[in-house]
């Protein structure tokens, strides 16, 4: 039997999840910048869609690249 991991937002009792806490947000994008899945970040759905739209809204207002220029 497997125990199910908690979710770390959840844990550290973040209330809400903004656009603008580009530390946070950082947290849970790859290298490439790409969104990290659930099952990597042990999020759970509510806070791994509220991260998904955060991040989106965040590059849109420029807070945060789309990608990752290796040049």
């Amino acid at each position: 039997m497997t125990t199910k991991k908690a979710c770390p937002i959840c844990e550290a009792g973040i209330q809400e999840i903004d656009y603008k806490n580009t530390e946070l947000l950082k947290n849970y994008t790859t290298k490439f910048n790409k969104i990290v899945p659930r099952y990597y970040s042990g999020t759970c759905l509510k806070h791994q869609k509220e991260l998904a739209n955060a991040i989106k809204q965040a590059r849109y207002m420029a807070l945060m690249p789309y990608v990752l220029d290796l040049r």
